[in-house]
């Protein structure tokens, strides 16, 4: 009888994972391409990680997807590290290897990139300094993603200073902080203004900040994708912002991890899109 060859699994890990949308974007590349594998949901508390993470490669799995509250935690559990997941002190996503070593990786501040040339293709990073609100593991990953593509300044403010004070730190003298109560002030000098933070989301509580000081010139992003355009955003185009919301970022991600498990370079496109929001 002939073997047949195993059927890849990736999956996405965090807690809780209901929300996620992963799922229903994995499970569409995999369709259009042709490609047999699966894309499961995993809710796994912090207690089992590990012993997940070790025990999955034996089920055939070739990845996964790490999201709130694990991406700092599996840096702790991952064998190799690549120096981006290193400088942003965070991972979401991990390769499991043939030699069964867990590889760690940040497509974050790629996904982030990469969605703002898609969504606001005349912002050019030289043009001023971002102002970035929220210092978790989002933020570094958007700030080392805008440092290198040559925004000359990071303007950042957090609720909790001494978080935002640790990123200035590990990033240099190119990232300035603002107390949260001065965040507002940011935004009168900003080139793009970014909102890394849970504020704005369905269930969470509302970004206070003030807005007044935006430009038509300026661009407006969000992280938070449900709901799919935040106060935030219909703020900035009451002022004649370009938006960008934060569900490409989401589906930018995920291009390389897909990549590295299936084999396949997948298209980010309007039907992309309509999957992941259904």
């Amino acid at each position: 009888m002939t073997e047949l060859p195993r059927i890849p699994l990736a999956g996405v890990i965090g807690s809780s994972i209901a929300h996620s949308k992963s799922p229903q974007l994995h499970h569409h590349w995999l369709k259009i391409y042709g490609i047999p594998g699966h894309y499961i949901p995993m809710d796994v508390s912090s207690d089992n990680l590990e012993t997940v993470l070790r025990t999955l490669p034996k089920m055939g799995f070739v990845g996964v997807n790490i999201t709130i509250p694990h991406k700092e935690k599996v840096m702790e559990i991952a064998d190799l590290i690549t120096d981006r997941a290193t400088l942003i002190g965070a991972a979401n996503t991990l390769i499991f290897r043939k030699d069964g070593k867990i590889h760690a990786d940040n497509t974050d501040g790629y996904g982030f990139i990469e969605n703002l040339k898609a969504g606001a293709s005349q912002w050019d990073p030289r043009s001023g300094p971002a102002a970035i609100l929220g210092a978790g593991g989002a933020s570094r990953a958007v700030i080392a993603s805008l440092l290198d593509a040559g925004v000359p300044e990071i303007l950042l403010s957090n609720r909790t200073r001494v978080r935002a004070d640790k990123i200035q730190q590990d990033f240099g003298n190119r990232v300035h902080v603002y107390d949260w109560v001065q965040a507002g002030n940011m935004v009168d000098d900003a080139a793009l203004l970014v909102n890394t933070t849970s504020l704005g989301m369905i269930g969470k509580g509302e970004l206070r900040v003030p807005l007044d000081g935006l430009r038509p010139q300026t661009v407006v992003t969000d992280l938070v994708y449900a709901p799919l355009k935040t106060k935030m955003l219909e703020a900035a185009e009451e002022y004649g912002c370009v938006t960008v919301d934060g569900l490409g970022m989401l589906l930018h991600q995920a291009v390389p991890a897909f990549e590295r498990w299936f084999g396949r370079r997948p298209d980010v496109d309007h039907a992309t899109r309509a999957a992941a929001l259904r």
